[in-house]
């Protein structure tokens, strides 16, 4: 970058003097020429006018100017002292025009003398005027690199020291390795943007820290729980092998088709989290009846457990969102609630203005304010043994807050009117 910009700068810069230079120097030669152009009109007119009052063809001598004095049929009737070995070229005036070699401006005036017509020539050098325009020339040949030079060197030097804190940021960050994400960058105290910049890459580190912190929770604890069920039927394999007597093969079939289902809505969770984690949320969405899917899991219940179970509030409702994960998000509030319901659980179904929520209820013992804020967090039982005992992993509502927040929605946990715990889902309608 440094080099980049130098250069890129140095070009720009040489390229505005280079053109410039040249504009310059052609207006200094054009001032200097019509300088020139200007002195010998007003000589040839001087001459004209003396000429003319006196009567006579006798030309006066001026200082570097060759004037001669010719008659209509081209023959030179009188010359300066200067001009006597060669005769000035006819031209229009004012003109350039070679004599012996020299280059010359050349006026001519018409002139009438004693009764007779005549035309007047007068000539300046033009050496002293081209001369100084060459040499301004060559001073901006030598000035403008000299001028290039300095300016790409205050260019580096400047671009340095302020690329030098953006090095040092660089470098902190470089040493940083997986095992010191607690490590943070020097803030400047100079608030510009190289302060923003370092106050942006802790915030980065943050993130990064906290990320790779609940990943090594989310590890822990999941490898916990994969644990558990292997443990169980491992055991009771152990047992059933060593004293037969103790344990039934029916009875060791009936523990591992348990565990096995345990062990098989654990993954089944894990896989859902890490599919919302590696998508970013990216959803692929199509109209989707909450109410369809809330009365579906209503007769689910009705049919798997002995709840009474009040559907009465499911009204007509439509999403734009999968309908596969909100269908998930249903059946988790609903296992959740009839895991803690004493004997009832209500869902709701309708639309709030441009909004759909979606509540669940149950009688059951409800949560505890101070415990509702961290309800959604991953494997996070209030209740261990209960949550083991009933078949609770602990992902089923953190799974809840991460689909509704996908699509752009939010999830709450309240008191219900019923005793138990009353969830709340609204989503963009």
């Amino acid at each position: 970058m440094r080099w980049r910009t130098t250069l890129a700068a140095t070009l720009v810069v040489g390229v505005a003097l280079g053109l410039g230079s040249v504009a310059f120097s052609s207006i200094v030669e054009r001032s200097l020429v019509d300088g020139v152009t200007e002195t010998a009109e007003r000589d040839a007119d001087t001459v004209a006018s003396l000429l003319e009052g006196s009567g006579s063809t006798m030309l006066p001598e001026l200082d570097d100017a060759l004037v001669q004095l010719v008659d209509g049929a081209g023959v030179i009737v009188e010359s300066s002292a200067d001009a006597d070995d060669w005769a000035l070229p006819a031209a229009a005036s004012p003109k350039r025009a070679d004599v012996d070699g020299a280059l010359y401006l050349l006026v001519t005036r018409p002139v009438t003398v004693a009764g007779a017509d005549f035309e007047l020539r007068l000539a300046l050098p033009l050496r002293d005027a081209l001369d100084s325009a060459d040499t301004v020339r060559r001073l901006l040949a030598i000035a403008v690199p000299v001028l290039l030079v300095l300016l790409a060197a205050v260019i580096w030097f400047v671009v340095g020291r302020a690329l030098t804190p953006v090095e040092r940021i660089r470098a902190r960050v470089e040493a940083i390795g997986p095992g010191d994400l607690d490590a943070r960058v020097d803030v400047p105290p100079t608030g510009d943007e190289i302060a923003r910049l370092a106050a942006t890459m802790n915030r980065m580190l943050d993130r990064l820290d906290s990320a790779a912190a609940a990943q090594r929770r989310f590890i822990s604890d999941a490898s916990h729980e994969l644990r558990s069920p292997l443990a169980s039927i491992r055991q009771h394999a152990e047992v059933a092998r060593d004293h037969p007597d103790r344990l039934t093969g029916v009875e060791l079939a009936d523990v591992v088709l348990a565990e096995g289902i345990r062990l098989q809505d654990l993954v089944d969770q894990l896989l859902v989290l890490a599919w919302l984690a590696e998508t970013g949320g990216a959803l692929a969405r199509k109209p989707v009846d909450l109410d369809d899917l809330a009365l579906g899991e209503a007769r689910r219940l009705r049919d798997t457990t002995a709840l009474t179970i009040d559907s009465s509030a499911v009204a007509a409702a439509r999403v734009e969102g999968d309908e596969r994960l909100l269908a998930r998000v249903l059946r988790n509030l609903a296992d959740n609630a009839a895991r803690h319901a004493h004997s009832r659980v209500a869902l709701a179904v309708g639309a709030r203005g441009r909004e759909v929520e979606v509540v669940v209820e149950d009688d059951g013992t409800g949560i505890p304010e101070s415990d509702r804020g961290r309800v959604f967090e991953r494997f996070v039982r209030l209740d261990e043994a209960r949550a083991r005992d009933t078949g609770g992993s602990g992902l089923g509502l953190s799974i809840v807050a991460e689909i509704v927040r996908a699509h752009g929605g939010r999830v709450s946990v309240g008191e219900s009117a019923l005793g138990g715990a009353r969830f709340v889902v609204t989503l963009p309608g």
